[in-house]
């Protein structure tokens, strides 16, 4: 169980995870050592995955959203591990959900137009045998965030 010590790291490591242990305790309102103790137990048990930089995506040229709308026939395993191939051997394919409902599964891919996306489609139903796929392209992202709640923990 998470105390209120650990939320705060948490929360100023998920807004900028560059701080050093230094501002980070400074902050939290512990000495280093401690606070040091406490961001390597939260990242030996899971709650700090990895630390990532968030890059700009239209400074990259990969502004447009594109998300995919995945039905599929075959709900064997080996369709699904050769789907998840497919996905993971495609870079502009950055976000991957499998779905209850209707939709099977939810991508989001990242790429500077709809042609980039056509080859991206192209790619995908040459590796995999797709029944369905339905794109949206985002007109405009209204919230994105990488920060997940803290409360449940």
């Amino acid at each position: 169980m998470l105390d209120s010590h650990d939320r705060k790291i948490l929360a100023l490591l998920q807004g900028d995870s560059s701080l050093s242990v230094a501002e980070i305790s400074d902050r939290v309102g512990l000495s280093s050592t401690p606070c040091w103790r406490r961001i390597r137990k939260l990242e030996e048990e899971g709650y700090v995955k990895k630390r990532v930089a968030l890059l700009d995506e239209a400074k990259l040229n990969v502004g447009v959203s594109v998300f995919m709308a995945i039905r599929t026939n075959q709900h064997t395993r080996e369709w699904a591990r050769s789907f998840v191939r497919a996905v993971e051997e495609i870079p502009e394919i950055v976000d991957v959900f499998r779905l209850a409902g209707d939709v099977d599964y939810m991508l989001r891919a990242v790429v500077p137009d709809i042609a980039t996306y056509d080859a991206i489609y192209q790619k995908l139903i040459e590796r995999v045998d797709i029944y369905d796929v339905s794109s949206m392209f985002a007109m405009e992202t209204i919230r994105s965030s990488t920060e997940l709640p803290l409360d449940y923990a």
